[in-house]
């Protein structure tokens, strides 16, 4: 189970910081990522992070947003900073008992567990 937090209505140029507790199962080896999806648009990745600590990001969030992971309480972390209006949507995070492929860990159909969601709104 997948269960985020953090989100919320901000003012462009201002921080959020997303959480992600994941529970009921036990990853070794495992790829968590970070996903966005506005209305009318298709869901797309952010970031990601696997159990060697690779990251990977989307070009439209690098420098201003950081993934994260703390093993001791399962929390999955995305740390978003200088947010735009075009970062308004709901964020999603996901998990995967594989490693992260480079870009392929910012696709969507990898995942099978998800989160519901929580909105992040930027106002401008």
């Amino acid at each position: 189970q997948l269960v985020e937090s953090g989100g919320d209505s901000v003012e462009a140029g201002g921080s959020l910081r997303l959480s992600c507790v994941v529970s009921g199962h036990s990853y070794t080896d495992y790829c968590l990522g970070w996903f966005r999806q506005a209305p009318g648009k298709e869901r797309e990745g952010v970031a990601a992070i696997d159990s060697n600590g690779r990251t990977t990001y989307a070009d439209s969030v690098k420098g201003r947003f950081t993934i994260s992971v703390d093993n001791q309480e399962n929390t999955l972390y995305l740390k978003m900073n200088n947010l735009k209006p075009e970062d308004t949507a709901m964020y999603y995070c996901a998990a995967d008992d594989r490693f992260c492929l480079g870009r392929q860990s910012l696709s969507a159909a990898r995942f099978p567990s998800w989160g519901p969601g929580t909105q992040v709104t930027v106002s401008s």
